[in-house]
């Protein structure tokens, strides 16, 4: 009985160990977030490939509203015409607006699709601005030891977030030694 009693104390005794330990070792990580809208805001380059983009889907969007405007013209005169058209006429006509709706379609699909021209010159601009964004907080976060760091950007809930824990200026910091940042003392906070 005696050694059920003393198993059972060491077992409590081991367990309360182990608790505090993992209480302990959660204690010591840390946390830090970062505003990714922030540090890209304060990155020139960024800013200029955002006016990049901006100026080529502006160029290519008209390039289809005018494909568009001529489907839509070629369709006002057909139901004008249709009327004294014979059948193989109205047919005809009927395919060549098709085939005009299918170019402005594809030429759409071209430029704003999933994989278009858009969507490359975005990566090709972009992602590798993003990589450089990422790596400065991977090593920060390795230098500094950070458990988690968390981006406030993004959309997760977040209900409160010290400030003493944004690191994102450190993040720009890190960056501005492979790429020019905005200093420090110019950086405006949203």
């Amino acid at each position: 009985m005696k050694s059920i009693k003393w198993s059972s104390t060491i077992m409590t005794v081991l367990i309360a160990v182990f608790s505090l330990g993992q209480l302990q070792a959660q204690q010591n990580q840390r946390l830090a977030f970062v505003d990714s809208d922030y540090i890209l805001t304060n990155i020139p380059e960024y800013s200029d490939a955002q006016e990049e983009l901006n100026s080529l889907s502006a160029k290519w969007e008209a390039e289809v509203k005018k494909v568009y405007a001529r489907v839509e013209e070629m369709y006002k005169e057909y139901q004008t015409e249709s009327v004294l058209l014979p059948q193989d006429l109205k047919k005809k006509k009927e395919e060549e607006i098709l085939k005009k709706e299918k170019e402005a379609k594809d030429l759409q699909l071209k430029y704003f699709g999933p994989s278009g021209d858009l969507f490359k010159k975005r990566e090709e601009l972009v992602k590798p601005i993003q990589e450089k964004v990422y790596n400065a907080i991977q090593e920060i976060a390795e230098t500094r030891n950070y458990a988690f760091i968390f981006d406030k950007a993004t959309g997760a809930t977040m209900l409160f977030a010290s400030p003493k824990l944004d690191i994102s200026d450190e993040v720009l910091d890190e960056i501005g030694t492979v790429m020019q940042t905005v200093r420090r003392e110019d950086r405006k906070k949203k």
